[in-house]
């Protein structure tokens, strides 16, 4: 059978309450015994009294029978001698009644020594003592009512208060439970709103916090709720760089998409011209053309495939790599390329090694010089620089051409981002240069950052050592 699920609320306050019962029973219990305690050594030192009254008596003037002696209401006396033993009992009008041979039969089997409880018929507990004077052994009681009336009003009492107790302590208890656990009933309240969201789509921006109030980690609330924010803010970046991931996505395949049906295009137009027109120049010259653009498209496809080789975390080439030829190999590929560019080198004289692959290595320092040649101006003056700084091996590409524009800087290493917003062919590139630079870098472990402004653009390519 399923036990129904109780709030932490209710138990906790069930356990206060339970234990507010358990230690009135526990102090009732030990409250009783001690006061029955004491009330016993009183009786008991009444008895001791009253045994040596009825000594005395029997010494003075034999046993007596008329008179009490100045016993108290209740007490009953014995005197055995042999097999003969009488006995007496003073009543509430203080006279002196004979036992019933029942009752005197009872406390004649008691033996001399410590007092002791019995129970005496037709006149109940009775707390007694028996002691010898000479061949007669004296055997003297009281009655234990008033103690058994006293432990009864006493546990009347404690019942009653203990009670008043408990539903004082389970309405405390729930009061004070239920405003303790108010913070976390917040914290609750803010998990829901969360769990509320769609997070499964779209962009979900700043999701709800719990208060600054209830944050103070000394406490085991707070330090929920600092939990709590802690993976709400959390779990906003990974939902944010998924909506950003899709959103690249969308705008990749469009840019792709884009790049791709310009060159399907003029190939597709020269195609149908080629079949249309029996002139062999213009077949000649759209054959031309359909080599250039699928050429172009090649390269563009190339450069996609490299960039989702990279995004999966497909693993380079690593080999030493001479970081001072690659750059001398790649400037004068670029003089011969753009001559009306002035290249320049600054190398030292030992040569820079770093291990990784020299090909895509190649391809970064090409593809900046290549940025740098296609977006200024003849005559420029482009600075290729290697240096060694701590760990890291540093290669600087400067020039003083115009600058790239403040607007596109955030973004300029970003997939098909041109300067040239039309993407036209005579933009010159996809691109995709400068993304693809970035991306092989990163896959080196290494980094790659811009600073332009007028007349000054450094690119600064750092990998490890």
């Amino acid at each position: 059978m399923k036990v129904a699920a109780r709030s932490l609320s209710v138990r906790v306050a069930a356990a206060m309450v339970l234990l507010v019962a358990v230690m009135s029973i526990v102090i009732g219990a030990l409250t009783t015994a001690a006061i029955s305690s004491y009330l016993t050594k009183q009786l008991d030192g009444k008895v001791d009294a009253a045994q040596g009254r009825a000594i005395g008596a029997l010494q003075n003037n034999g046993p007596p029978r008329d008179s009490p002696h100045g016993q108290d209401a209740g007490t009953v006396t014995v005197y055995a001698e042999s097999s003969d033993a009488v006995g007496s009992v003073i009543t509430a009008d203080g006279k002196l009644t004979t036992l019933s041979t029942e009752v005197v039969d009872v406390l004649d089997k008691l033996t001399a020594g410590a007092n002791s409880t019995v129970d005496l018929p037709t006149l109940g507990e009775y707390r007694v003592h028996a002691s010898s004077a000479g061949p007669i052994t004296v055997i003297t009681g009281l009655p234990t009512k008033d103690i058994q009336d006293t432990i009864s009003s006493l546990v009347g009492w404690e019942v009653l208060f203990g009670g008043v107790g408990v539903l004082t302590a389970g309405g405390v208890a729930v009061f004070v439970v239920r405003r303790q656990l108010r913070p976390l009933r917040r914290v609750a309240q803010t998990a829901r709103e969360v769990a509320g969201l769609p997070l499964d789509t779209g962009e979900i921006g700043v999701t709800a916090r719990v208060p600054d109030q209830l944050t103070d980690e000394r406490t085991e609330v707070g330090q929920v709720a600092v939990a709590l924010n802690t993976l709400l803010g959390h779990m906003e970046n990974a939902l944010d760089a998924r909506h950003r991931s899709e959103q690249q996505v969308r705008q990749f395949v469009a840019d792709a998409s884009h790049e791709l049906r310009t060159p399907l295009t003029t190939i597709h137009g020269y195609a149908q011209l080629s079949l249309h027109q029996g002139d062999p120049e213009l077949f000649t010259h759209a054959m031309g053309k359909v080599m250039v653009e699928t050429t172009r498209m090649a390269s563009l496809v190339e450069d996609l495939l490299l960039l989702a080789r990279l995004d999966s975390g497909r693993p380079l080439d690593s080999h030493p790599v001479d970081l001072s030829r690659l750059a001398l190999d790649s400037v004068t590929d670029a003089r011969i390329v753009a001559p009306s560019h002035h290249w320049e080198l600054d190398l030292p004289a030992d040569p820079i090694i770093v291990i990784g692959d020299e090909q895509r290595l190649h391809q970064v320092v090409t593809n900046l010089l290549t940025n740098a040649r296609r977006h200024t101006p003849p005559g420029t003056t482009v600075t290729v620089a290697a240096s060694l700084a701590d760990e890291s091996a540093v290669l600087t590409i400067h020039d003083d051409g115009p600058g790239i524009p403040a607007d596109l800087l955030p973004n300029v290493f970003q997939r098909f981002t041109r300067a040239d917003p039309a993407r036209t062919s005579t933009a010159g590139g996809t691109g995709l240069g400068l993304s693809l630079a970035r991306s092989i870098t990163n896959a080196h472990n290494g980094t790659l950052t811009l600073t332009s402004v007028p007349h000054s653009t450094t690119f600064t390519l750092r990998l490890p050592r």
